[in-house]
């Protein structure tokens, strides 16, 4: 932002650029109200439900031993119990939780937390990994034969897949060690 000029209601200051974004700040009288405004990047996500399957098999490994029933799940995650069933199915079905039926009956986890990745809890829920379709299945795009990303998608979801793969279960239970966001200062000169 080069103006010079103070600024004006509604003016929005490119924060992304701090020089900038200070120099038109200076400008502002002190009795002024500004509304600063940035923006988040999108970033690559999974779906709620493979989340919610991520706590649900956290759970489950809270007392990887013991039988839980989806109601008890369900309770302890916080979440309905019709979405705790649909999981809990798919899961079983991939292999991941075992179900026991009857009066005393429950889900477990197949295998002990450290032997289950969160890219095995992903692909029950989601399908195949893939960034794009076509890096998860060959032949669904008429333009794979002539497209020039095609491979970099594949060696993009390969170094993301590798990356799940490499975080347990059991990793998931520890406390975040996220770094602190960077601050964003703006003041008034």
């Amino acid at each position: 932002m080069q103006s010079t000029s103070a600024p004006c209601r509604g003016q929005l200051f490119d924060v992304m650029n701090p020089p900038a974004a200070r120099a038109a700040l200076r400008l502002a009288t002190q009795n002024s109200t500004i509304l600063v405004h940035y923006r988040v990047a999108s970033m690559l996500r999974v779906s709620k439900l493979t989340d919610y399957a991520t706590v649900v098999m956290a759970s489950l490994a809270e007392d990887p031993a013991a039988v839980h029933s989806a109601y008890a799940l369900a309770e302890r995650a916080r979440l309905e119990l019709p979405t705790v069933s649909k999981l809990l199915k798919q899961l079983s079905q991939a292999g991941l939780v075992d179900s026991f039926r009857g009066v005393n009956g429950g889900y477990r986890l197949a295998r002990a937390p450290e032997q289950i990745s969160l890219a095995e809890i992903l692909v029950a829920i989601e399908g195949p990994f893939g960034m794009t379709e076509c890096s998860a299945h060959s032949g669904t795009c008429n333009r794979e034969s002539h497209c020039g990303v095609r491979g970099n998608w594949r060696r993009i979801s390969d170094v993301i897949e590798a990356a799940l793969k490499n975080v347990t279960l059991a990793d998931m239970l520890q406390p975040s060690k996220r770094p602190k966001s960077p601050a964003l200062h703006v003041a008034l000169a």
